[in-house]
């Protein structure tokens, strides 16, 4: 029988924030394909799942800087697991340098022919240039994307391109990212002291690429003309005053929905080709009128303006000035999202999908 071995350079459970150490957490607390966890050690471990750690003693230390090669305790701990004669499919996340290495290591050992790798990458562009992305791509056995239009994009940039693509959608809990009624959104508009007023959200970490200075300038006309607004800022530390802006810092994840069912509006101005988007989808369920970048992933996410606003040009501030008053000045219907969209439950049911697919072509 086909095992499954994840290789993750965070221990997992990973206790700080990332997404898809959320989803794999969510994925490994059901029916899942997962047998064996390759990683240093975490603070738990899940209980129906084999762990093989990563050693992160001084002799390996020793070894990962004479050998130059700082994968070695990652194949120590694969050596555990791997029986000659068996198949296994080797699932590796965003870690482009491991994947040569890791060739390598399996050829030496004779066991190449029966391992499949898959490779997820969570960004959107191509990582290498045309040239140097062949050898990544006669290496591993398939490439799995976060949208479809990052492999539109991967199938223009690579002249050489031999290996399986799928796509999986990131997936968020819908029990807890859920759009309240009108009467419980009144409660929490009471709650949070913006009763009568019109809520815009930003959250985020802040770095420029998120584009939180792009809104910042925008603001400053549209609470000017619609002075019955507020915009709260979550997820960076205070910086200039401005009126009608307040900054609510790092928000836990399991509190955050409270915000975004308050929230009127999701403002999105990333100015980086974004991979997916998980705050996205999390405000999208919650009710919110979604503007964003016209950028990366985002427009598939948002079924090219079916629901929400795409901005064609989100580096011109008056872009999103007018989106916003646009918003605030007329009738526009918030559409709602499918319950079944992007969903926790659809990330797992495809990933055994993806897998199933990978063990018929390991027969």
């Amino acid at each position: 029988m086909t095992k499954v071995i994840l290789i993750s350079q965070v221990p997992l459970p990973y206790e700080k924030i990332g997404s898809w150490t959320t989803l794999y957490k969510n994925y490994l607390q059901q029916d899942h394909q997962i047998d064996f966890i390759v990683c240093e050690q975490p603070e738990y471990q899940f209980p129906d799942v084999n762990y093989s750690l990563v050693a992160t003693d001084f002799l390996t230390k020793v070894q990962k800087k004479i050998a130059k090669n700082p994968y070695i305790g990652y194949f120590k701990a694969l050596a555990k697991i791997i029986k000659p004669g068996e198949k296994y499919i080797i699932q590796i996340v965003d870690n482009f340098g491991i994947v040569k290495p890791l060739q390598d290591f399996l050829f030496s050992k004779k066991w190449r022919e029966h391992c499949y790798l898959q490779f997820f990458y969570h960004g959107f562009p191509p990582f290498y240039g045309n040239f140097e992305s062949r050898y990544f791509f006669e290496t591993i056995d398939e490439m799995v994307l976060l949208t479809f239009d990052s492999y539109w994009v991967h199938k223009e940039q690579y002249t050489v391109l031999p290996t399986h693509f799928s796509v999986l959608h990131n997936g968020i809990d819908t029990q807890k990212f859920y759009k309240v009624s009108s009467i419980e959104k009144a409660v929490l508009k009471e709650k949070f002291g913006v009763k009568d007023k019109t809520v815009f959200i930003w959250c985020s970490q802040d770095r420029p690429k998120k584009g939180l200075h792009i809104i910042l300038d925008a603001w400053k006309k549209v609470h000017v003309q619609n002075p019955n607004t507020v915009l709260w800022v979550i997820g960076c530390e205070p910086k200039k005053p401005a009126k009608a802006v307040e900054y609510l810092g790092r928000i836990p994840n399991e509190e955050l929905a409270q915000y975004y069912q308050t929230a009127d509006c999701y403002l999105f101005p990333t100015l980086w080709h974004e991979g997916f988007g998980l705050s996205l989808i999390e405000a999208l369920h919650c009710g919110c009128y979604c503007i964003a970048s016209a950028l990366g992933g985002v427009p598939e996410v948002l079924q090219y303006g079916k629901l929400g606003k795409l901005i064609e040009k989100p580096h011109f501030v008056e872009e999103w000035e007018k989106a916003v008053t646009n918003f605030l000045e007329r009738e526009i219907v918030i559409p709602d999202a499918p319950k079944d969209l992007y969903t926790a439950e659809n990330w797992s049911n495809d990933m055994n999908k993806i897998i199933e697919n990978a063990k018929s072509r390991l027969k």
